[in-house]
């Protein structure tokens, strides 16, 4: 895994559209995805990039990919496979070829845990988007059974807003919305099972779906990385606390912690904080992966 951190690709001749920690390169039936060490919190990306986070990103979505065994996007991960221009040293390990499909403009979440925007909700009306809960859970607290909780999918640097399912189902259809939320479930439990079984707790993760010009849905963008999911130690979870994790909420937590206000640039990270966050990451991957 290389030393050096890349916060930006750069591939002659090829102009990337940049999201907060992938460079997608469109090169007309096929995309390449190249995962950055970039890492967002609060929408906005920070100035220091963690050394080999987009490999780790990549690494952990190939496993999922292959453990899963659903429909998904990958053509391939290997340099070899891709156009010239593109087998370059730094984009070793954090590169996907993958086919183009039509985005579902809805970000797929499901939550086994009440914890985060959800929490607060919770608190209020005891909903959570909009689906009645018993009183009496509490933060971090395990939910009777796991949610399908949709939100809208922002632009690059807006914030993703919870909607209902009937809010969704009118914006993507009846039929498609209920496969969508069928088929996150399914990944999440059986995802969960997986990490609980390796002393990891999978409190809530955000899936992408698309379709192929046939129509088909298939799984895309990363799956199941500390990025886009909650991952907890399970041996030092308590309900009631807010958990110690394997994800950027150690990131969030100092970001809340320092006198920084969201609205101006964020501030640099201390090196404490970038090495105990690949630790985290590595530590996730090892464990689920083995």
């Amino acid at each position: 895994m290389s030393a050096d951190p890349l916060l930006q690709s750069q591939v002659p001749g090829h102009t990337p559209r940049r999201g907060k920690v992938r460079d997608v390169y469109d090169l007309g039936d096929t995309l390449v995805i190249v995962a950055t060490d970039r890492i967002s919190a609060f929408d906005w990306v920070l100035p220091t990039p963690i050394p080999g986070k987009g490999q780790i990103l990549t690494q952990m979505t190939l496993f999922w990919f292959k453990w899963l065994n659903i429909p998904n996007h990958l053509i391939s991960a290997n340099l070899s496979d891709l156009p010239p221009a593109f087998q370059r040293e730094e984009l070793e390990g954090r590169v996907m070829l993958v086919k183009k499909a039509t985005v579902v403009p809805v970000e797929c979440v499901a939550r086994g845990y009440l914890l985060g925007s959800v929490w607060k909700e919770y608190q209020r009306h005891s909903t959570v988007c909009g689906l009645a809960l018993p009183k009496g859970l509490r933060l971090a607290g395990k939910l009777p059974e796991p949610l399908f909780t949709p939100a809208t999918k922002a632009e690059d640097g807006a914030h993703d807003e919870n909607i209902t399912f009937e809010v969704m189902s009118k914006a993507a259809g009846a039929d498609t919305a209920a496969e969508l939320k069928a088929k996150t479930l399914d990944v999440y439990r059986r995802a969960a099972a997986h990490a609980e079984s390796r002393g990891i707790i999978l409190a809530d993760t955000k899936l992408e779906w698309g379709r192929l010009p046939s129509g088909e849905l298939i799984l895309i963008d990363e799956v199941l990385t500390p990025d886009s999911s909650r991952f907890w130690p399970k041996d030092r979870y308590r309900e009631g606390e807010s958990p110690s994790s394997f994800d950027k909420q150690f990131v969030r937590d100092w970001l809340e912690a320092s006198d920084w206000d969201k609205a101006s640039p964020p501030p640099v990270l201390p090196e404490g904080v970038v090495n105990s966050t690949l630790d985290k990451y590595r530590e996730a991957l090892d464990r689920l992966t083995s």
